[in-house]
């Protein structure tokens, strides 16, 4: 009898945790353009000096038309972003590529900020930071 209820429980759980997921999933759609990230802030870590910069940003446009970015701008020189000159179809995923200059050596937090026709987000800014060593002092 006990192991009946414990699996009568467990069923009506399971049903319970894939139903708000479904809800959650739902919710998210966009009516317009949209764009969720994968992550909205890129942590580089400790780099060496001169390191390879290249990092992406991953996103998916959640609207129900497409998504179009106008503009990529970095908050320095230092920081210098790509992103794709074509609309991002509705479900699609795409890329926000992102090159810090690795040559200067100290922590840093640069941003990164983008422009498009996303509902509610025309303006959306994402974040890198790390730390840049310096190279080894020389051995003699």
């Amino acid at each position: 009898m006990k192991k009946i209820i414990l699996v009568a429980v467990m069923t009506v759980f399971g049903l319970m945790t894939s139903n708000a997921q479904a809800k959650k999933v739902a919710a998210v759609k966009v009516e317009g353009a949209g764009m969720v990230f994968e992550s909205e802030t890129i942590d580089y870590g400790t780099v060496p000096h001169n390191a390879d910069g290249k990092r992406e940003f991953v996103f998916t446009n959640n609207g129900n038309k497409p998504l179009i970015i106008t503009n990529a701008q970095g908050s320095c020189g230092c920081t210098v972003p790509t992103f794709p000159k074509e609309p991002i179809a509705p479900g699609a995923k795409a890329v926000i590529g992102v090159k810090y200059a690795t040559d200067r050596v100290g922590a840093f937090t640069k941003t990164v900020t983008l422009t498009s026709n996303a509902v509610g987000q025309e303006t959306k800014t994402l974040t890198i930071k790390g730390t840049v060593e310096p190279d080894p002092a020389p051995k003699g």
